[in-house]
């Protein structure tokens, strides 16, 4: 008999299944809210970062809407025409934890051994990154450049079409979605300044004080993405 391919499923794919089958099930009916991020969690023995990512799926399939400051709410399922969750790619909160581990080694690296220009590189980046923000323009390609020319440093094409891999992951639905949410120009602002820190280890030649900005950097990114949703846009 016929055998498919055994491969791990992502925890956001398994919680937004359950959660799609109850809502065809009925337990949820159209138009009607789905339990707080809270209480998902509890009921599901996971973190909310993982229900949220789960609600953002479904919200990017097109089976519910996210109100923000009211809840999540189930649409009709005749009027769906979204991406499917299994083309969705891994979940951000996930991909920034794997990113911690990676490029907190490529920032040591290269802070051991970037060349003038590599260093030259990165800060133009960094500078490109304050001018679009500071004209209200979201700079995810002067951060990519940033954290590329970072990686670019360490002379590894391994490492560096892996971290390109991290970043390309980031223009899928899920990460586009979640960021429409939570990236504003104040986080914007908060991350540039986080990417000084980074900086200023690599032009000092510190591996160690790399390594930290960098892990802060992502820890900092992920409990952007971790807040509550009426705190995202909060002034």
């Amino acid at each position: 008999m016929p055998l498919q391919t055994v491969e791990p499923q992502r925890l956001y794919r398994q919680i937004a299944d359950q959660l799609r089958t109850l809502i065809a099930k009925g337990e949820f009916a159209i138009g009607a809210r789905l339990p707080a991020e809270r209480d998902l969690a509890k009921q599901f023995g996971v973190s909310r970062p993982s229900v949220r990512e789960a609600l953002i799926a479904l919200e990017v399939e097109g089976r519910v809407e996210v109100r923000t400051g009211s809840g999540v709410y189930v649409l009709d399922r005749s009027k769906r025409s979204g991406t499917p969750v299994e083309a969705m790619g891994w979940g951000p909160l996930e991909l920034i934890r794997a990113r911690r581990v990676v490029e907190g080694e490529t920032a040591a690296l290269a802070a051991t051994l970037a060349k003038r220009a590599d260093r030259d590189a990165i800060a133009r980046a960094l500078d490109d990154m304050k001018e679009l923000a500071a004209r209200g323009v979201m700079p995810l390609d002067a951060d990519r450049a940033f954290h590329l020319a970072i990686v670019r440093a360490s002379g590894n094409a391994v490492l560096t079409e892996t971290v390109q891999g991290f970043l390309d992951s980031r223009l899928g639905p899920l990460f586009k979605r979640l960021g429409g949410y939570f990236e504003t120009g104040k986080s914007w602002q908060s991350a540039i300044t986080e990417h000084e820190a980074v900086l200023a280890a690599i032009v000092a030649r510190d591996p160690d004080a790399a390594r930290m900005a960098m892990h802060e950097h992502m820890d900092k990114a992920h409990q952007r993405f971790s807040v509550s949703w009426r705190r995202a846009h909060a002034p």
